[in-house]
């Protein structure tokens, strides 16, 4: 038992590279957790760690150590919070990487529902688009659009949602814009798009209309990562959005946008839950199977 303990505050100080950094992230003394540290390479007869005032490096020992510390330290974890599965009572932080968009347009209910659901669990949210790392980062899981990313192989994606994606635009901006017909039309009209366009500005939008698929080559001013601001910016009469029904369902109601082309649709986009394994805690698969069921 001691020796698994001690595993487990080598692959904390491994993680972060940095004895303060692990003993503030294990509410132990700095002290403490160098001596446990020195006991663990006496024990093994090996040094693990390369040690300077400026940052803390791993030896070839360490790197070798720490990739089989890391799966018998979070298996160990994952057999003990098990039992709480049995009482049906999970507990502990669950931290999650979402991009804003999709956290405030479809997430905040479902979050509400699960957290009434899972009194014992608390929760930090990081909403941003970026990439994180989750063997180095301290999440649990990120939510993210899109294809599930191919490297590193470790990572495992669970797709959790298909949004459907159509065309909208206010009132006021098709009433001054040229006739709107045909997915060739677009060509004549601005576009607010939400991925990175050609060295001629140019971008590539696929429509489909039952068996019937359409490729327009659009030029937009507008380019940006998120589907809130095309949203904002359609409802000023600036351009045409793309967004999935969800989304646009407020405004349409209101008035405030018309779905245009409505005979016609984009490709679906993908909803992954990214994992950097597949053996999870009670907590981080009760939220994925949650939000899973509840998006579909």
């Amino acid at each position: 038992m001691e020796l698994l303990s001690y595993m487990r505050l080598f692959v904390e100080v491994a993680r972060t590279k940095s004895f303060r950094g692990a003993a503030e992230a294990l509410d132990m003394p700095n002290s403490t957790l160098s001596r446990h540290i020195s006991e663990l390479e006496k024990t093994i007869g090996l040094q693990l760690l390369h040690r300077s005032t400026r940052k803390v490096e791993l030896t070839a020992a360490g790197e070798v150590y720490f990739k089989r510390c890391q799966g018998i330290v979070e298996e160990a974890r994952i057999a003990h919070e098990s039992l709480l599965d049995v009482v049906e009572r999970p507990s502990g932080t669950l931290r999650v990487s979402m991009p804003v968009d999709l956290a405030t347009g479809y997430l905040a209910p479902i979050l509400s529902d699960f957290a009434k659901a899972y009194p014992l669990i608390s929760f930090e949210f990081d909403l941003t688009p970026r990439r994180v790392d989750l063997q180095s980062d301290p999440f649990d899981l990120a939510i993210r659009i899109g294809a599930p990313p191919t490297t590193p192989s470790t990572l495992v994606a669970r797709q959790i949602a298909l949004l459907p994606r159509y065309l909208y635009a206010s009132p006021d901006y098709l009433k001054a814009a040229a006739p709107l017909i045909h997915p060739d039309d677009l060509t004549n009209h601005v576009l607010c798009i939400g991925q990175a366009a050609t060295s001629q500005g140019e971008v590539s939008r696929t429509l489909h209309r039952g068996e019937e698929v359409v490729n327009v080559m659009i030029t937009s001013r507008f380019r940006m990562n998120s589907v809130g601001l095309s949203r904002a910016l359609a409802i000023a009469g600036v351009g045409i959005a793309v967004l999935d029904t969800e989304l646009a369902r407020e405004d349409v109601a209101a008035g405030r946008l018309r779905r245009v082309l409505p005979e016609w649709s984009l490709a679906p986009v993908q909803v992954h839950a990214i994992t950097d394994t597949r053996l999870l805690p009670a907590r981080t698969r009760l939220f994925i199977d949650f939000i899973r069921a509840r998006l579909s």
